[in-house]
């Protein structure tokens, strides 16, 4: 597979990765914990069918020290007993904040669930997470970039 573009490496897209880069540090700065991140950023993608991300944050995950059975139950968190309450919360926030296109956006009974677990500042947090993964995940998709050849940490430097 090849991409339709590199958006990246053009002028706009190269500016723009820098801000997305930045928004996203800010977001690993916050008191929400790192691997509640990562798991809604791994459940938006799969919803949204990146694979690029997909790619990218299951190995970040991992070098994070996420275990491969968690990663591997995302899809079906609902059925494994291995995610917190926390974390289901966040999931569950996140399934209804990328499914916005089926109509029902994010029921009061879900936004009072994460709020059981999340002070504002979190929830702020996981919202702008939600976003952003949607954001990145529809630009991948758009331009088909292909998955498999992240290496994790790979935009720490930008």
């Amino acid at each position: 597979m090849e991409a339709r573009v590199n958006a990246f490496a053009t002028p706009t897209g190269g500016k723009l990765a820098k801000y997305l880069i930045a928004a996203s540090r800010v977001l690993r700065e916050s008191s929400v914990p790192a691997a509640t991140l990562h798991l809604v950023e791994i459940r938006a993608s799969q919803i949204n069918g990146c694979g690029f991300c997909l790619d990218m944050h299951t190995k970040d995950a991992t070098a994070a020290g996420e275990t491969p059975a968690r990663l591997n139950l995302v899809a079906a968190w609902r059925e494994a007993g291995c995610f917190t309450e926390a974390e289901r919360a966040a999931l569950e926030l996140a399934e209804a904040g990328t499914r916005l296109a089926d109509g029902s956006g994010v029921a009061d009974e879900v936004w009072a669930n994460a709020a059981k677990h999340y002070d504002e500042d979190q929830l702020v947090t996981l919202v702008s997470q939600i976003g952003l993964i949607n954001a990145f995940n529809r630009m991948n998709v758009i331009t088909r970039q292909p998955a498999g050849d992240y290496v994790a940490g790979q935009f720490d430097a930008m």
